[in-house]
């Protein structure tokens, strides 16, 4: 079974803009052409394309979908270097977690300082922008 990239835009839920994108990028193996012109897809350039859809759903990079893409494909390849990735993954994750949480405790902070009546060159929020560290 073949597909156009508009069939396999609508069944992939990824634009055609998109699709070009992975293809250009080496994400997607370069489509046949029909003797029409028109690209033609396989079921597994759709199966790909779900995958990466779905990784960049739980936050990988099209870099790292790459790379599992590559571990995906290596006979060489183990269920734990895949693990391995999604470990790191979680960590760095994590890490932007606790970044985000930090900053939103300090903006809480310098919202809570501002009393909203004054005049702008005395507003909490401002001065604290302002300072020199």
């Amino acid at each position: 079974m073949s597909f156009t990239i508009g069939q396999l835009s609508r069944m992939s839920g990824v634009s055609v803009e998109t699709i070009r994108f992975y293809e250009r990028k080496g994400l997607l193996s370069p489509a046949r052409r029909r003797s029409s012109g028109y690209r033609e897809y396989t079921e597994n350039e759709f199966k790909r394309l779900k995958f990466i859809r779905k990784a960049k759903e739980h936050g990988f990079t099209l870099k790292e979908i790459e790379e599992l893409l590559e571990l995906r494909l290596s006979p060489e390849s183990t269920c734990g270097d895949i693990k391995e990735r999604a470990e790191l993954k979680l960590r760095i994750i994590k890490k932007k977690i606790a970044e985000l949480t930090q900053m939103r405790k300090a903006i809480e902070g310098l919202i809570a300082s501002c009393h909203a009546g004054g005049p702008v060159g005395e507003c909490p929020i401002i001065e604290a922008f302002e300072e020199i560290e």
